[in-house]
C-alpha cells in the first residue's frame, strides 16, 4: 500500500463528546449568555439607508421603487427587506466563537410548510438567499425579532411578547441539547412532518388554532403546479402561455423586442440544459421529458425585489401537465462582508449548497448556473419549483398563545438545521440548561425591534422627502 493511501484510510481525529462540551462551556467566559441581551447602535454606523440604496444600484432600476414601497408599508415588512441591515449590526455583537451554517435571513415567514420529494408535507425553513457559515446566534436573533415586531403589530403587551420570544429561544435550546445526545445519522433524518405539527396543535392550542392549522395544511396541498397553472396561464392561439400582470408578472414576450427577445429565450434554453447538469441523474431525465412554452419576469418577496427573477413554464405529456420552474438571481450574501466570502465561485451553487445542508428535504429541482445576459454581464441564479406545497403563516391572525407555538416550532426547527453542519455538542453545554440566554433575547429582540422602527421611519421619510422613489407609500 502506498504512503499517500495509507493516508488516507487513517482515521481523521475527532474531539470528544466531552471535550466538545467543555469547549462550549469555556466560550462563555469569552462571551457570557448574559452579554446577548445588549444592543446599542455603534457610533459609526453605517446609514440604513444607504445600505438600502447600494444593494438597488445591482438591480433592476425600474423594480426598485416597488421594493421601496413595500418596505415602507410597516415595521415588519422593513425587517423582511432588511437582511443587510441586520447582519452589519450583528457583526460587532457578542457571540460564542461557534458557527454553523446560517440561513441569513431567519425571520419567521421564512419557516413554512414545504413537500419533501416522498410528497410528504413538512415544516422547514424556505429561503436561502444569504446562507453563509457563521455565527449561529444571528439566527436565532433574527427570529427572536422578528416574532416582536409582529407581537407589536398584533398590540401584544410586554409580557405576551417577551413570553412568545422566550418560548421559541428555549424551543431552540431545548432541540439543541437533544440533538446533542444524538448519533449523526438521527440528526440528519430528523424532520417535522405535517402529521406531527397537527398533533402539537392538538396538545398546545385551542379548537380555532386547531382548524386554522387543519386549513392551512389543506391549502397547502392544493398549491402545487397544476393550480399555479390555472392561476397564470391563459390560451393563446391555443397554447398555454403565462398571463401579463404589469409589472409583477411579464411575458418575456411583452418585454422585449422580437429579435432581443429571441435571443433571450435561446439563453433560457441553454439555461436549462446547463442548469439541468446539477441534478441528480434520474432528476435530469425527469426534466428532460418536459418542453419549454412560455418565460416570464415575476417580482418576487419584499428584500429580493428588484434581483432578476423568471419563471419557466414547462409542458410534459400535455398541455395539462405542467411545470413551473422559478430561476432567481443569486448575488453575494449579505454575511459575506461581514463573515468572510463563500468558499463557492458560483453564488447559486452557494444557496443550492446552503440549502440542502440545512433543510430536511429539498425540492428535487433544486439547482444552479451562471448565464451571460443580453447586456453582456454574467449572473449566477438557483432553480427551484415555484410553488410545490407551499404554505406560509400568517401572524396578523394569531394570538399570543398561537404565536408562542409557532416560535416553538421555528426554534425546534432552526436548531434542527443548525445541528447538522455546526458543533451541537458546543452549542448545546453553551446554552446549557438555565434561561440565561432566553432571558438575553427577549430584551435583545425587543432593543433591535425598536431600532427596526427607526429604520423604518427613516426609509418613510426619505421617500416622503424625494430621497428614494416608491410605489404605494401609505399615508401620512
Amino acid at each position: 500500500m502506498s504512503e499517500s493511501a495509507a493516508t488516507a484510510m487513517r482515521a481523521v481525529p475527532h474531539s470528544t463528546p466531552q471535550e466538545r462540551a467543555a469547549q462550549g462551556k469555556e466560550a462563555r467566559s469569552r462571551s457570557p449568555r448574559s452579554s446577548h441581551a445588549v444592543y446599542r447602535p455603534s457610533p459609526d454606523r453605517p446609514d440604513p439607508l444607504a445600505i438600502l440604496e447600494a444593494q438597488s444600484a445591482a438591480r433592476v432600476p425600474e423594480l426598485v421603487p416597488i421594493r421601496y414601497g413595500r418596505m415602507s408599508e410597516s415595521p415588519f415588512r422593513f425587517y423582511r427587506g432588511a437582511a443587510a441591515i441586520m447582519a452589519s449590526d450583528l457583526a460587532g455583537s457578542p457571540d460564542s466563537g461557534i458557527t454553523a451554517q446560517l440561513c441569513g435571513d431567519a425571520h419567521l415567514l421564512n419557516f413554512r410548510l414545504l413537500a419533501s420529494p416522498e410528497r410528504r408535507l413538512m415544516f422547514d425553513i424556505n429561503d436561502f438567499d444569504e446562507t453563509l457559515p457563521g455565527p449561529w446566534e444571528w439566527d436565532v436573533k433574527r427570529l427572536s425579532t422578528s416574532l416582536v415586531i409582529a407581537a407589536r403589530a398584533n398590540g401584544f403587551d410586554d409580557a405576551e411578547r417577551a413570553q412568545v420570544v422566550s418560548t421559541a429561544v428555549r424551543a431552540y435550546r431545548e432541540a439543541m441539547r437533544g440533538f446533542a445526545g444524538m448519533g449523526n445519522l438521527d440528526v440528519w433524518y430528523a424532520s417535522l412532518d405535517a402529521d406531527r405539527l397537527e398533533a402539537l396543535a392538538t396538545q398546545q392550542l385551542r379548537k380555532r388554532g386547531q382548524k386554522r392549522l387543519a386549513s392551512n395544511v389543506a391549502k397547502a396541498r392544493s398549491r402545487d403546479s397544476l393550480q399555479v397553472f390555472d392561476k397564470l396561464t391563459e390560451l393563446v392561439d391555443g397554447r398555454p402561455r403565462i398571463a401579463a400582470d404589469p409589472p409583477l408578472l411579464m411575458p418575456v414576450a411583452d418585454l422585449l423586442p422580437d429579435q432581443e427577445r429571441s435571443a433571450l429565450v435561446r439563453q433560457f434554453r441553454s439555461l436549462l440544459e446547463r442548469y439541468g447538469l446539477t441534478l441528480s441523474t434520474d432528476r435530469r431525465a425527469l426534466l428532460d421529458d418536459y418542453q419549454l412554452a412560455d418565460v416570464a419576469r415575476k417580482v418576487v418577496g419584499v428584500g429580493s425585489v428588484g434581483t432578476r427573477c423568471w419563471i419557466f413554464l414547462l409542458l410534459g405529456r400535455d398541455g395539462r401537465d405542467p411545470l413551473f420552474l422559478q430561476a432567481k438571481e443569486a448575488d453575494t450574501s449579505v454575511l459575506a462582508e461581514h463573515v468572510g466570502a463563500s468558499r463557492y465561485r458560483n453564488q447559486g451553487e452557494r444557496v443550492v449548497s446552503g440549502q440542502r445542508l440545512m433543510q430536511a428535504a429539498s425540492d428535487i429541482f433544486l439547482g444552479w448556473q451562471r448565464v451571460d445576459g443580453i447586456d453582456g454581464k454574467q449572473r449566477d441564479f438557483y432553480v427551484r419549483q415555484l410553488r410545490d406545497w407551499k404554505g406560509i403563516a400568517m401572524p396578523e391572525t394569531m394570538s399570543p398563545r398561537q404565536l408562542a407555538v409557532f416560535g416553538d416550532v421555528c426554534g425546534t426547527t432552526l436548531a434542527r438545521a443548525h445541528a447538522r453542519s455546526g458543533d451541537r455538542v458546543a452549542i448545546a453545554a453553551y446554552l446549557g440548561r438555565s434561561q440565561a440566554f432566553d432571558r438575553a433575547l427577549v430584551t435583545f429582540a425587543e432593543a433591535y425591534a425598536d431600532q427596526n422602527e427607526r429604520d423604518h421611519q427613516a426609509l418613510v421619510d426619505a421617500i416622503r422627502a424625494g430621497r428614494l422613489p416608491a410605489d404605494e407609500l401609505p399615508a401620512a
